[in-house]
């Protein structure tokens, strides 16, 4: 039987750690993936903000991958976007980078204390 462990780290590095640690173990599955608030992985080109064609403030600002006008409109109107604010606590901080893996139950406690050693949460 398998189980499977959804880890939160500080740092790709840290994750990756991990992961090759879990590899040892045998693991049937293990991935490392930032996430953020903001969707897809931004802008891949940049344009000029006063003659370039861009979805929002937020996709030059925040890098998100803006899909129309009402979700850029909703996005630039954030706080973190028009640098107005530093945006409060909200959003991911910190613990930004998760590690899902898929394990043998027999070793599942082992891999929980190899994520909680290299500093990851559960």
């Amino acid at each position: 039987m398998e189980k499977n462990i959804l880890a939160y780290f500080k740092s790709p590095e840290d994750a990756q750690g991990a992961a090759q640690k879990l590899h040892a173990l045998r693991a049937v599955d293990v991935s490392v993936d930032r996430f953020s608030k903001y969707p897809g992985d931004g802008m891949q080109h940049r344009e000029n903000p006063a003659t370039g064609d861009f979805g929002s403030l937020a996709a030059l600002s925040l890098d998100a991958d803006v899909s129309g006008n009402n979700p850029g409109i909703l996005m630039a109107a954030g706080t973190d976007a028009s640098g107005m604010s530093d945006g409060g606590q909200g959003g991911p901080t910190g613990r930004d980078v998760l590690l899902t893996a898929v394990v043998d139950e027999s070793v599942h406690h082992q891999a929980l204390k190899v994520v909680e050693e290299a500093g990851g949460v559960w």
